[in-house]
């Protein structure tokens, strides 16, 4: 029976225009650190040309060796920078800092990670295969909501949430700022994508 792990895990589920405070599980994710702008940094290329075959390699390897089937998660990515405006009323995409992220059961061990690693290295299809790490990431209380339409729209929707949602429920910001990909760019007209948008936040103590 193969995994579906967008229906399993609540948290890969949100609402358009309404923002929810959530408690997200401790979840296992290939990872590729970076910086620069999305749209012309070489090591954003880079780091999205290597996560992919590594996570399809993973699936298949899971499938055949293991027993346990389940289908490839979307591209996530945290994204932080030393002035949060650069993503809100000062957006500039150059001062950003990124972790691009894909989900993976946590059946799959760094063992694995190693034996499928030395099969996509012979295969020269992963630039920056050097740097592809498998770590769990623990995010706990956040704040989420659905934005629907291009990235560039997301900035109203992060300094509402940022500025006026996190404040008003007594929280705090403390991890990095969260998005998961819903639609592929490629095939999904800029107005109907949908992007989970997630900010990890901790209860103000009084």
């Amino acid at each position: 029976m193969k995994s579906d792990f967008k229906k399993l895990i609540a948290t890969y589920s949100a609402k358009h225009g309404q923002f929810s405070v959530v408690t997200v599980p401790t979840l296992q994710f290939l990872m590729i650190d970076g910086h620069g702008d999305p749209n012309t940094a070489q090591s954003y290329k880079d780091a999205l040309t290597t996560l992919y075959p590594v996570a399809y390699k993973l699936k298949f390897f899971s499938k055949a060796e293991l027993g346990q089937d389940y289908g490839v998660m979307p591209l996530e990515a945290l994204w932080w920078s030393d002035d949060m405006e650069s993503f809100t009323s000062a957006r500039d995409k150059s001062r950003w800092d990124w972790t691009l992220l894909n989900m993976v059961p946590d059946w799959i061990t760094q063992e694995h990670m190693e034996m499928v690693r030395q099969v996509v290295a012979k295969q020269g299809e992963a630039p920056a295969l050097g740097s592809l790490r498998l770590e769990p990431l623990e995010e706990g209380l956040s704040v989420q909501t659905l934005h629907i339409g291009p990235y560039d729209h997301e900035g109203p929707v992060l300094e509402e949430m940022h500025n006026n949602f996190i404040p008003e429920q007594s929280l705090s910001m403390t991890g990095r700022h969260h998005e998961i990909y819903l639609g592929d760019p490629r095939r999904t007209a800029p107005e109907k994508l949908k992007t989970i948008l997630r900010q990890p936040v901790s209860q103000n103590t009084k």
